[in-house]
């Protein structure tokens, strides 16, 4: 069996149709879908056309960041958590639906304000390394160029106080001695560390990162990792990390995965301290109710009792009974 959790209730009573009422309308007078947080996607839609063919890439998925969560996004191939991630680094436009990061409606900026929003309020890393650093340049310089395209005058005084930030950058990530090297005499931590800097250069609101360890051994995807956390943890920049390494996933306190382009469980850790004082992990699996109320249940769980086509539901005072369907 497979319960979902709707709250407290006694024992013995079950829910009347005044109670029932009284759930939906306080669920009604809620503020508005994702009003405190900083990434909000809500029913979002993303349609591709080739050959007179369209593919849903997102069917209405929903989403939402809070300011200073470093948090991963996790799916097969073609989940749609790639799509999921243009849109949210203003690449791609969603088809419908509502998409808001610090406070900007994505669906509504025009070009120059998106080009604003690229350089002001995200940082991306790539999973391909050439992708974030240009080669001709030094790894000062490359973190130094988002500062001087920001478009804030480029006197001796300004020049050097962006100089000053680049090596700051990348003194907190672990490779200020490499700050006078190009790309090439970098090993790929390394250019994944810098590119994290670059990212970083304009103190974004959010940093996205797509399969940044996906071309790293596990050793180097630690240290890029780690630089991570560190960027979350001393700048307070809320992350979002796109990836299929389960390893990488498990470092975050919050793991959110993509299935047919909607949102469909997390996985939320915490720690927890024994009588004893000893600490242990302990993580949670919830799955996603959207605004309509649907929700995916895992494939492990409705495999294992044998769950298809439709299930049986039951309303207890606390909570919501799922039962495979036993025909009569």
């Amino acid at each position: 069996m497979t319960d979902t959790k709707t709250g407290p209730g006694p024992a013995d009573a079950r829910p009347t149709l005044a109670d029932l009422e009284r759930r939906a309308a306080a669920h009604r007078d809620r503020p508005s879908y994702g009003h405190d947080a900083l990434i909000a996607c809500d029913r979002l839609v993303r349609v591709f056309t080739t050959d007179g063919v369209e593919v849903q890439a997102l069917q209405g998925l929903d989403l939402l960041v809070r300011e200073g969560e470093l948090m991963a996004l996790v799916g097969a191939s073609g989940s749609g958590k790639s799509t999921l991630m243009n849109i949210l680094a203003g690449l791609d436009v969603p088809t419908a639906g509502a998409a808001r990061v610090a406070g900007r409606d994505l669906l509504a900026l025009d070009a120059a304000g998106r080009l604003d929003y690229r350089r002001n309020v995200v940082g991306f890393v790539w999973q391909q390394t050439s992708r974030n650093l240009l080669p001709y340049l030094t790894a000062a310089q490359n973190v130094a160029l988002p500062m001087r395209l920001r478009g804030r005058g480029g006197g001796r005084g300004r020049r050097r106080e962006q100089a000053a930030r680049a090596r700051d950058l990348l003194s907190m990530l672990g490779v200020a001695e490499y700050a006078d090297h190009r790309p090439r005499q970098l090993s790929g931590g390394q250019q994944q560390r810098v590119a994290i800097a670059v990212a970083l250069a304009n103190s974004p609101s959010v940093l996205l990162a797509d399969e940044p360890t996906g071309e790293l051994d596990s050793a180097t995807a630690e240290q890029v990792f780690a630089a991570f956390r560190r960027a979350n943890d001393e700048l307070g920049t809320t992350i979002v990390i796109v990836t299929h390494d389960q390893a990488v996933a498990s470092e975050v306190r919050r793991t959110v995965a993509i299935r047919d382009g909607r949102t469909a469980s997390e996985v939320l850790r915490r720690t927890e301290v024994d009588a004893q004082g000893r600490e242990s992990l302990v993580s949670r699996e919830y799955a996603t109710l959207d605004r309509a109320g649907r929700l995916q249940l895992p494939g492990e769980y409705t495999a294992a009792l044998g769950m298809a086509d439709r299930v049986l539901l039951e309303l207890e005072p606390d909570h919501i009974a799922v039962r495979p369907d036993t025909p009569e």
